[in-house]
């Protein structure tokens, strides 16, 4: 009796293995034909004062219509993008009148890239490979074609996430905050200090700095392992872990002769330290703030007395920017940077997360300093 169960048992084990096998192949098939997609929507919002958590975010599935009208195009993401600047997305003001705040229980959006499959506007065909600025966080899409941008990967030598990255927004942040804000000049000897300098934006500006002419680049990062690839890898001449105490001495040691171009990324008291070293008629970058963004303040933020006063003291000129500033300057700047990337002077790194489902841990993760390079989400294979 005992062995006639057993054999009874593993037939009706192997039989619902299988029928679970066909089920899920079914699934599989049903989720294409019926235009089942998931999306990432914005489930809560952090609040001005507060970190944001993974949990902010909720993947849910969706239906896709199923065809396109005039002017549309449908695609298939493969690569999305988190950036700093999405944290006051998440807020129901964001406080910039060129963004506007993610709607809670909708899909959110940023720079993406994706793949052709259906379009009706004239531009792409199918199989075509585009970029956004205001791609759905969604494995698949249906987009107005005049948001796209057709992208030639031969630029990159095929590697597409640099799109977003050192070939992206981030690429022309540093490029154009270098030469329009840095006022470098080539046998001048100056010396330029990074914060945040192993992130997205931070570990190009440094490079781009050198190739304009800086003679010395001194990175700020928060950790051991970051500072020894900025130097190892990325060519800066030092490195300064800011959490490992005595930052003011340290970069005096790194910089003996002070501070003339200040790339800030961070803002707080890591750039109230770097501006007391800069020297008569230097230059600060203002790029972005992110020590700050989890607190209710205007950006740029006040900055206490004492830097108002070395500011005004040294002559020292510290001017907001915005990419966006320099649109008719974008293509020169992309074809740069690309050649640059080709030409194996501008290295380039990336964190890449797998997973449209794990893109708010990404985001999570990006906000804290967890990447080294851009941070990447990669929704699906080319």
């Amino acid at each position: 009796m005992t062995i006639l169960w057993k054999v009874l048992n593993n037939y009706l084990e192997k039989e619902l293995f299988g029928l679970f096998l066909k089920w899920a192949e079914w699934r599989s098939a049903a989720v294409v034909v019926m235009g089942i997609i998931q999306r990432a929507v914005l489930h809560s919002r952090p609040g001005k004062n507060s970190e944001p958590v993974a949990e902010n975010f909720c993947v849910e599935e969706a239906s896709l219509a199923d065809g396109i009208t005039d002017g549309q195009v449908k695609v298939r993401t493969l690569y999305l993008s988190v950036d700093p600047y999405m944290r006051c997305r998440m807020n129901e003001d964001t406080g910039a009148d060129y963004l506007l705040p993610w709607k809670l229980g909708e899909a959110a959006d940023g720079g993406g890239i994706g793949v052709v499959e259906e379009s009706k506007y004239g531009s792409f065909t199918a199989g075509d490979t585009v970029c956004s600025f205001n791609w759905p966080w969604q494995t698949r899409a249906i987009v107005e074609g005049k948001i796209l941008q057709k992208l030639h990967p031969e630029l990159v030598g095929g590697h597409l996430s640099y799109f977003l990255g050192a070939v992206g927004m981030p690429g022309l942040t540093a490029l154009f905050g270098v030469k329009e804000k840095g006022h470098v000049t080539l046998g001048a000897g100056q010396t330029m200090v990074v914060s945040g300098a192993a992130g997205a934006c931070g570990s190009l500006a440094g490079q781009i700095g050198r190739l304009e002419g800086c003679s010395r680049v001194v990175g700020i990062s928060g950790s051991d392992e970051k500072c020894s690839i900025l130097v190892s890898e990325l060519g800066f001449d030092a490195a300064v872990n800011y959490k490992g105490g005595n930052l003011a001495q340290k970069l005096h040691e790194c910089c003996p002769a002070g501070v003339d171009v200040y790339f800030d990324n961070v803002g707080g008291d890591v750039s109230d330290i770097v501006i007391s070293q800069m020297n008569q008629n230097s230059h600060v970058i203002l790029c972005g703030q992110i020590s700050q963004y989890n607190k209710d303040v205007p950006y740029p933020p006040p900055l206490p007395s004492r830097t108002e006063a070395a500011l005004r003291d040294k002559n020292i000129t510290r001017d907001r920017f915005l990419v966006l500033w320099y649109a008719d300057k974008h293509e020169a700047g992309i074809l740069q940077l690309s050649q640059w990337v080709r030409e194996g002077k501008l290295k380039v790194r990336e964190t890449v997360t797998k997973g449209l489902e794990n893109i708010g841990a990404a985001f999570q993760s990006m906000m804290k300093g967890g990447n080294i390079g851009k941070q990447i989400v990669l929704v699906s294979e080319e």
